[in-house]
């Protein structure tokens, strides 16, 4: 049973009161018959809630400027701060495509060694062939029939392996680059939009989706502000970034015009050239979960097992502070 505490009046302790009306929270105000005192009770006002966010320039009250689909336009009731900003929608913050993969998580019930599929995914994501070429190639080699179809249910357990390495790693510097590309599903165009750390390399996320709008930018870059805490968001002029850049993270956004700008987006385009010399060799996907599994591996491979000659021949992952021990590596499967 709740227990119930009397309302008395704070300035002269009097139990003579009545109801006089609500504030603009809408908590229950009381006048005192003996003194004329208004007041809300200390364990009623104690938890009220403010109807709209905090200016994070002044920390003074705000009122909501405009309302959108995606994000909610605020500004300082402070005319002296006078500070606009944008908060988003946790109702329009979908979860990326990454997060939504499908096949095994683990390696029970499976006909052929451990190192054969890792040897099967290395000539996949470093050796730039198809799954078909790849299946063939260990037939004539060593008499071994795998279904080329096999090797692409492994994403999510690909996926588990970086989750758990994430907490030893430190992801905040100075800039995070964002861009989007292309790719075929089918004959249809999607768009694949990725966000990398500057400083290691390290492919944080990617969203894959039909759509080239401010939502996917929302759902690509929600995911990525868990990991670390940038100084400078770097993206080109597209304006899908804006909004997105200032609701979620509220740092510096700095949007590109040219390549010879001083700080320009030349490190992701470098990683999209990379990431389409592998896609052109597959001439397309056939569905979106399998499009979406095998673009999962290819970051994972990127991060945690291709040695990079930029970063003095280690994996992002490395640079950014996962040094796994040789035992560790092995049963991790990172198998470089």
């Amino acid at each position: 049973m709740d227990k119930i505490i009397p309302v008395i009046c704070p300035k002269c302790n009097s139990q003579k009161l009545y109801k006089f009306g609500k504030d603009k929270f809408g908590n229950q105000k009381y006048q005192c018959r003996i003194c004329k005192h208004q007041f809300v009770p200390a364990h009623i006002s104690s938890i009220r809630q403010h109807k709209y966010p905090f200016c994070p320039a002044c920390s003074k009250a705000s009122f909501l400027h405009h309302d959108y689909n995606d994000y909610s336009n605020y500004g300082c009731n402070d005319k002296k701060c006078n500070h606009s900003f944008f908060v988003a929608k946790q109702t329009v913050k979908l979860p990326p495509s990454m997060s939504n993969l499908i096949g095994k998580t683990d390696f029970k019930r499976l006909r052929h060694p451990v190192q054969l599929v890792i040897t099967a995914l290395t000539q996949f994501y470093i050796g730039k062939s198809s799954f078909r070429n790849i299946a063939l190639m260990l037939n004539m080699l060593y008499n071994v029939k795998l279904s080329h179809v096999t090797i692409s249910e492994f994403a999510p357990l690909f996926n588990n392996i970086s989750l758990s390495l994430m907490p030893s790693m430190d992801l905040n510097s100075d800039e995070w680059h964002a861009d989007e590309t292309v790719v075929k599903i089918k004959g249809i165009k999607h768009y694949i939009w990725f966000i990398v750390d500057s400083e290691t390399r390290f492919v944080l996320g990617f969203h894959l989706s039909p759509h080239r709008d401010s939502p996917q930018a929302f759902s690509l870059l929600n995911h990525a502000k868990s990991l670390g805490s940038p100084k400078a968001i770097v993206s080109d002029r597209y304006s899908a970034y804006k909004v997105p850049v200032k609701s979620i993270f509220g740092v510096k956004h700095i949007r590109v015009e040219s390549f010879k700008d001083d700080i320009s987006n030349n490190l992701i385009e470098a990683f999209n050239k990379q990431f389409k010399a592998w896609y052109k060799t597959k001439q397309g996907f056939n569905s979106f979960d399998s499009a979406n599994n095998m673009i999962a591996m290819f970051v994972f491979f990127y991060n945690y097992i291709r040695p990079h000659s930029a970063l003095s021949g280690l994996t992002p992952a490395q640079v950014v502070g996962c040094n796994y021990s040789k035992k560790r590596q092995n049963s991790l499967l990172l198998l470089s």
